[in-house]
């Protein structure tokens, strides 16, 4: 659906602080996927949603999108606002997704305009009884809080409430930004289960970035491993299922030693 051909990004080029953030990325992300992506801090994970979001623009390659025609279209240069059409993205700050100074209803009334593409909807009693009858599915009593104001939300309520409105838009690719890291663990639960809900029974296409190894081995039927700017591991659905968190200690120290050696094989 989305592919990434030799995608390489530098900061600062041709200066003392020169850094490759992405070296020669090459992904397909084929549709349904549910793709979690791990790596230590610096690994270029958020740098790789930027570029496919259209917030950083990169130095080399092409990202193609397949049409409803399942022919590939490039769109390397479009802005963050055009791709906003077809991608979501959720951060881990739970006050980004939403209007606080607007109501629960106003702000789902907006996504749906998104999702519902060439469709006028009016806010009125159906529309009214459609949202409460989606919030209901978050078992939080926010379809009794339509007037509320969203700034009145707890942290999780309003996490949860992005993820619904996301799923309401209907994107063609959902990026999770590190999206429970903020929550504390009990709200955390809560919207990984709906993330997993919503993936399955709406067939999304996610890509999930988290620093939680149990969530990326627990959920999804892919797992990204990121380091130094690079896709080092790309597990599929049946060797997914079969490994630990120790498994994937043991292949990133493995890899990463026999990267040291080749490094030195090349300085002799």
């Amino acid at each position: 659906m989305i592919t990434l051909e030799n995608i390489g990004i530098v900061f600062d080029a041709h200066t003392p602080d020169e850094n490759r953030a992405l070296k020669d990325i090459n992904l397909k992300i084929n549709k349904g996927d549910f793709i979690t992506v791990i790596g230590s801090n610096g690994a270029g994970k958020s740098t790789l949603y930027d570029v496919i979001a259209g917030r950083k623009q990169p130095t080399s390659g092409r990202i193609l999108l397949e049409n409803d025609n399942g022919l590939p279209r490039n769109i390397t240069n479009d802005p963050e606002y055009k791709r906003a059409r077809y991608i979501g993205r959720i951060f881990q700050n739970p006050l980004l997704g939403t209007a606080g100074k607007m109501r629960l209803e106003d702000n789902m009334m907006i996504c749906s305009k998104k999702g519902w593409k060439g469709l006028k909807i009016s806010l009125n009693s159906k529309t009214r009884s459609y949202f409460r009858d989606q919030l209901r599915v978050l078992n939080m009593g926010l379809e009794n809080r339509l007037n509320d104001n969203v700034n009145l939300l707890s942290g999780g309520q309003r996490q949860a409430l992005t993820l619904l409105m996301a799923v309401m838009s209907k994107p063609a690719l959902l990026l999770l930004d590190e999206h429970t890291a903020a929550l504390d663990p009990a709200n955390a639960k809560i919207v990984m289960d709906l993330t997993g809900k919503f993936a399955k029974d709406y067939g999304l296409t996610v890509m999930m970035v988290t620093h939680n190894m149990q969530h990326a081995l627990d959920y999804g039927t892919r797992l990204l491993m990121m380091d130094a700017g690079e896709i080092i591991l790309d597990i599929t659905a049946g060797e997914k299922a079969r490994l630990t968190m120790d498994d994937l200690v043991k292949r990133f120290r493995e890899i990463k030693q026999h990267g040291i050696q080749n490094d030195q094989m090349l300085l002799q």
